[in-house]
């Protein structure tokens, strides 16, 4: 399994602004072959940070990921908004086990 994580800067009305844009990426995302889970989370101590918690079960899947038409409507998207990527890192991990 393959784990992304990353975190962005919002701007100002940032969130909001690019609302439509975050939510239809996570849905297409979800939808993809290959994808295990996929989400934005806003940070409880700083609002302006935003994490991004990627799972996909291989490099392939992460691969064809950046390829999908919706990446491209998304990266088109964000180019308007004060959107930052400030940290993106995968790691190969096993598929895990409960911790209760």
């Amino acid at each position: 399994m393959l784990i992304v994580l990353a975190e962005a800067k919002l701007g100002d009305g940032a969130l909001e602004q690019g609302r439509k844009a975050f939510t239809a990426m996570v849905e297409a995302s979800r939808k993809e072959e290959g994808c295990i889970s996929y989400a934005y989370a806003q940070d409880v101590l700083d609002p302006s940070t935003l994490h991004i918690t990627e799972k996909w079960v291989d490099e392939a899947a992460l691969v064809s990921h950046f390829q999908e038409p919706h990446m491209a409507t998304f990266q088109k998207a964000l180019a308007s908004i004060d959107v930052t990527v400030t940290e993106a890192r995968k790691y190969h991990a096993d598929d895990g086990a409960p911790l209760i």
